[in-house]
């Protein structure tokens, strides 16, 4: 009583105190929960939940995504779930839709309402793994007394953003701990393998979305996210994952204005050399294949044809 009793002080005191909020994106949080959001650290009701009619409408809106999403969460699970971790997944106003927990598991988390149908957007529920990071817009680690209520404090929430074809943020990937062993360094393990599984389920869902057309693959330093454009059988871009859109000047969200893919691709001076990374990436997709074609092109995501067209447009030998 007397821990949260002092996480409540602590909360409220840099809550209220703007240069905090200014120096610390957790601070911030706090300041938006307490402020925007008019929220008390000290309550102690439980997460809402939606109802079953309003969690339906939600699934039906999202099918495409989580048929991609599924065997990846099975795989993320696979991964922490031994380790008493929950894998969930929510949708873009932070409404639980998916999960998976161990049987053994399921009463814990069910108590502390992680767990289907459950609000656990900042709005309702101050700083926490899965708000926070919708809210941002990025990885977050929220651990223990991170969270802004009280109740929250014995849980530790690791999450990743996914965004859809269009540019705009569709769900959260969480992965949530409620054990007290459960440190910051084995947070940041997990957190790892989170935004892993979130950039896959992401890269599936654009290739879902431009089904019909050839997707050209950049390397990207950034982990988070990957660079992808579709381009149509006339060699027109036709869509962009977010990165690829902020790395080419693209409209940040929605249908982007069609652009002939060589004013993108064919500028060796560009803002990302992309034509150069791509070369580099088609090179090592060889060169892992021992020079089979086919398999190279398997790796890469694309047709043996459009490898072997793409092979001569970048001036390499196909042997």
């Amino acid at each position: 009583m007397l821990r949260k009793t002092a996480h409540i002080e602590n909360v409220l005191k840099v809550a209220n105190s703007s240069s905090a909020a200014a120096r610390s994106r957790l601070a911030a949080s706090w300041r938006r929960s307490t402020e925007m959001h008019g929220l008390d650290p000290a309550d102690n009701r439980g997460p809402e939940r939606v109802d079953s009619s309003d969690l339906l409408e939600r699934l039906d809106g999202m099918d495409k995504l989580m048929s991609v999403a599924s065997p990846r969460l099975d795989q993320l699970f696979s991964l922490v779930g031994l380790s008493g971790c929950a894998v969930l997944l929510t949708d873009a106003e932070g409404v639980v839709i998916d999960q998976r927990i161990a049987e053994a598991d399921a009463k814990v988390f069910e108590d502390w309402g992680l767990c289907t149908g459950a609000d656990w957007s900042e709005e309702r529920e101050g700083t926490n793994g899965i708000g926070t990071c919708l809210t941002e817009m990025r990885r977050v680690i929220i651990h223990r007394d991170q969270h802004f209520f009280a109740r929250n404090t014995a849980m530790s929430c690791i999450d990743a953003p996914i965004f859809g074809a269009d540019g705009q943020i569709v769900a959260a990937l969480d992965v949530s701990s409620a054990r007290v062993d459960q440190t910051e360094g084995f947070n940041r393990l997990i957190c790892a393998q989170v935004v892993q599984t979130a950039r896959a389920i992401e890269e599936a869902n654009f290739r879902a979305a431009y089904d019909k057309a050839r997707i050209v693959v950049a390397d990207s330093d950034d982990l988070d996210s990957a660079i992808l454009l579709a381009i149509d059988e006339h060699d027109i871009v036709v869509g962009a994952t977010r990165k690829a859109r902020r790395a080419f000047g693209l409209n940040a969200t929605g249908v982007i204005s069609p652009r002939p893919a060589s004013d993108l691709l064919g500028r060796d001076d560009g803002p990302t050399g992309f034509e150069k990374a791509e070369r580099a990436a088609v090179v090592r997709a060889l060169t892992r294949a021992g020079g089979n074609v086919s398999e190279a092109a398997r790796a890469l995501g694309v047709g043996r044809a459009t490898l072997y067209r793409r092979l001569k447009r970048l001036g390499l030998d196909q042997n």
